[in-house]
């Protein structure tokens, strides 16, 4: 199968200040969820606590150099190990970050983050109520997914939800497949029974309205794996994926490529484009631009990407992409 290529742009690297960082790191270095409110990006990394924030005018300066370090919110009390297995073992485990329309107690919408539910520790979400001008306000409410969760563990065994996003009046949630259970799969909620539960208005979830399984193909017989999806219009949704070498979705493995595509309102694979460099993508939000996305199959779209080397001394980076037309 012939493989079109992309060459992502980096924009910059999620440094923080140091002195505001639980275990004094100067950078971000598991980012795992990214979407965009207004004028700002928020990101959540699956090994810490906090929620980040970068103005997306503070990308870079006419010079190329960074401008003002990530800000960061705090989601969760107390602090996180030092030592990477030790934290690998407690960490809430944040793979996704949704941006929600109104829901009761939450009038200008809310930025929801979930926990991947690969470890019983790793069942905890967390909404965070946005005002008018798109930031956060108020204390975080903390969500138990045990009742969630439950359901999708008879059908993924394996579960590990990498993505969340709200598209076409449903709540849709991405399971990452790896080398010992290869599917990837998109699970539809309808909004209007979610939202109750969230904003703790109903005692339990709705249950999953479908579930959707998707062939993203693989490399050097390594699957790609969805590691986080955006809504497009008209249904349709964007994803990143990667293909690390791993056998569950505890242990990491060697990134041997990544990729972002198209979905349709169906659940039909559109495109898929691979990046160059395989950088270990794990967060992706549309960028705004001034024609809009008219279109279930819009003629331009240019893509934020933010990235999780697993490697504790090494910064995620802040990529872009912009897909070619497609036909």
């Amino acid at each position: 199968m012939q493989r079109n290529w992309l060459s992502p742009e980096h924009l910059r690297n999620l440094h923080v200040d140091a002195c505001r960082h639980p275990r004094g790191q100067a950078h971000l270095s598991a980012a795992s969820g990214l979407v965009q409110v207004d004028s700002h990006l928020f990101v959540v990394a699956d090994d810490e606590l906090h929620l980040g924030r970068i103005d997306a005018i503070d990308l870079k300066n006419s010079s190329g150099h960074q401008i003002t370090p990530v800000d960061l919110y705090r989601l969760f009390d107390g602090n996180l190990p030092i030592d990477k297995d030790q934290r690998k073992k407690v960490k809430p485990d944040l793979e996704t970050l949704a941006l929600l329309p109104r829901l009761p107690g939450c009038p200008f919408g809310a930025l929801l983050t979930l926990g991947s539910g690969s470890k019983p520790s790793r069942q905890t979400g967390v909404l965070l109520a946005l005002d008018k001008t798109g930031e956060p306000i108020g204390p975080v409410t903390h969500i138990d997914l045990t009742q969630l969760y439950r359901p999708l563990r008879t059908v993924f065994p394996d579960l590990n939800i990498e993505g969340a996003f709200v598209s076409g009046g449903e709540l849709l949630l991405l399971q990452r497949g790896n080398k010992g259970d290869p599917r990837n799969a998109c699970i539809r909620y309808d909004w209007n029974k979610i939202a109750p539960w969230l904003a703790e208005k109903a005692a339990a979830p709705a249950r999953p309205k479908g579930i959707g399984e998707i062939q993203l193909g693989e490399i050097d017989r390594v699957p790609l794996g969805l590691t986080d999806g955006a809504p497009l219009a008209d249904g349709a949704w964007a994803f990143c994926a990667v293909a690390e070498n791993t056998a569950n979705s505890f242990q990491d493995g060697a990134c041997v490529g990544s990729a972002v595509g198209m979905v349709n309102a169906q659940g039909q694979l559109l495109n898929v484009w691979w990046l160059e460099g395989a950088p270990k993508v794990e967060g992706i939000a549309v960028v705004p631009f001034s024609a809009g996305i008219s279109s279930e199959i819009p003629s331009a779209i240019s893509l934020n990407l933010v990235t999780d080397a697993d490697d504790p001394a090494l910064a995620s980076q802040l990529l872009r992409v912009r897909l070619p037309t497609v036909l």
